[in-house]
């Protein structure tokens, strides 16, 4: 039986969406297992501390199709929501940021779709992480869905950073008092500099181990 190329367009029901999503994020997720094992033996190094992967409930998927103004179904959701399922991947240093979305842009069933870099162009509250959105095929028994996935890379002082942000804006409903904006702000410089002198010395290190060996 030949199988039927469709798109996120094809799902009709919550149903489905919970289905194509969760089989989407396991597709990315062994991705990105394969790259770190591959670091692992053939590198002797994980370039990825761990990774962390949801979906979306229906209830925040409702919520951001009304802060849009969109009408809250089926067809909106997949087709303006781009992260209704979502993998965070928490790396070590800066570097290591770029090296798996550069292996994952290289994969020839993955499309990129679109790419925000916040680590060169920080958001005006200092949150700092490489975003990306790609499709990858699900293949169903009578058709191959292309399907989205948000992509999000970050070191792991990135990631305690946007974690303590996220709690105090949902905390405050997203209008939390000046000087607490201001004080996070000045925390992420401080992450920024503690990511670029661990990796300074990261570096420093493994070349004092090359001369070592040599």
């Amino acid at each position: 039986m030949e199988l039927k190329i469709g798109n996120e367009q094809d799902i009709h029901t919550w149903e489905q969406v919970t289905l194509v999503y969760h089989s989407a994020l396991k597709q990315i997720n062994t991705k990105i297992e394969i790259i770190n094992d591959e670091f692992q033996q053939v590198h002797r190094y994980n370039p990825i501390e761990h990774i962390k992967a949801r979906i979306k409930t229906s209830e925040s998927i409702v919520k951001k199709l009304k802060r849009h103004g969109y009408e809250s179904t089926i067809e909106n959701m997949v087709k303006y929501v781009n992260d209704i399922a979502g993998i965070r991947v928490i790396c070590s240093f800066t570097n290591d940021i770029y090296t798996i979305a550069d292996i994952i842009s290289n994969q020839s069933d993955i499309r990129i779709i679109a790419v925000k870099d916040y680590i060169m162009n920080p958001k005006a509250s200092g949150y700092r992480s490489y975003h990306m959105v790609v499709t990858v095929p699900v293949y169903l028994s009578d058709r191959i869905i292309d399907t989205k996935v948000e992509i999000q890379i970050r070191t792991v002082a990135m990631d305690f950073w946007a974690s303590l942000e996220h709690k105090i804006q949902y905390k405050f409903e997203g209008n939390a008092p000046t000087h607490i904006n201001t004080e996070l702000l000045e925390c992420a410089h401080m992450v920024s500099e503690l990511d670029a002198r661990m990796l300074s010395l990261n570096n420093e290190i493994l070349e004092i181990a090359e001369k070592i060996k040599n």
